[in-house]
């Protein structure tokens, strides 16, 4: 249900969604198209993230983009030779679907001249946020919940009035891949962050929660990146940032409730297109026969 369904006004109305990223792990499938239009089941990537901003009261979204990434303003945006041809076939069904996409959110498009990181992605965005509090949801991150993914942030947010970042627990074995928090429990899937660690080895990881790709920030993040020198990788890294809020206004970690699935990697894209065909409403009984009669 979202903020709008409850007759609530939301706290949280802006949103980023950096995408300018050039997703080299889907080389050769992303030279030409970009990451975040690989279609899962029926919809590329991006309209679930999309997706789940609106339903959790977002109405303004920032899209972070960089060469290559017209195809996603292309996909928001009306076209209108296909919707006359669809109204033409009286493909009824079809037509609404399209209408309702163009209308979506307001969206509006930024550009990251080189791709510098998390950070430098949220820095194009600060012009046009206007010193609110805002989410940012990460384009290859599918999160399947019943509550959305952000939503259970910005509920945080509410009653804390802190930043918030999702997180999980992770493997040691791919702890490297993730920024790791410091912090204690103060409730149910709520964590107090003392600090962050960016990428460690296992050893070197100060918990096994690692931040994943949803996050409730306050315009104090901009503060912080705007002291930032690049990082590891050259790049200006968010989670350096978010250290710098733990220090000075706090920062809690929130305990995602549901399943991930990290679309940005084959085997992760993998599972997200089994599992959401499985539960997609048209193709879910046929396609779960069909995966039954595969040798095991």
């Amino acid at each position: 249900m979202s903020h709008q369904d409850r007759g609530v006004v939301p706290t949280i109305t802006k949103a980023v969604i950096p995408a300018a990223g050039l997703g080299t792990r889907f080389l050769p499938a992303t030279k030409a198209s970009p990451k975040e239009m690989l279609p899962l089941v029926d919809k590329p990537i991006i309209q679930y993230v999309v997706e789940e901003a609106v339903a959790s009261g977002i109405t303004e979204i920032i899209i972070v983009t960089g060469r290559g990434k017209r195809a996603i303003e292309d996909h928001f945006d009306a076209a209108v030779e296909l919707e006359h041809t669809l109204k033409a076939n009286g493909k009824v069904k079809l037509l609404k679907g399209m209408q309702q996409l163009n209308r979506i959110a307001n969206i509006c498009y930024v550009r990251q001249p080189s791709p510098k990181g998390l950070g430098d992605a949220i820095l194009c965005a600060e012009p046009f946020l206007s010193g609110e509090p805002f989410a940012v949801l990460l384009g290859d991150d599918i999160i399947d919940s019943r509550v959305p993914a952000i939503a259970q942030l910005i509920a945080v947010y509410e009653q804390f009035h802190r930043p918030v970042v999702a997180i999980q627990p992770v493997p040691a074995s791919e702890i490297h891949r993730y920024g790791v928090i410091k912090g204690r429990q103060a409730a149910r899937n709520l964590y107090d962050v003392s600090a962050l660690v960016e990428k460690p080895t296992p050893s070197q990881a100060p918990s096994r929660l690692g931040i994943v790709g949803r996050y409730i920030l306050t315009p104090t993040i901009f503060t912080w990146l705007h002291r930032l020198k690049p990082g590891r990788g050259g790049e200006i890294q968010l989670t350096d940032a978010l250290s710098g809020c733990a220090s000075t206004e706090g920062l809690y970690g929130w305990k995602l409730v549901g399943q991930r699935y990290d679309a940005g990697d084959k085997l992760g894209f993998l599972k997200a297109t089994v599992e959401l065909g499985l539960k997609h409403a048209e193709l879910g009984a046929a396609f779960r026969r069909y995966l039954r009669r595969l040798p095991a």
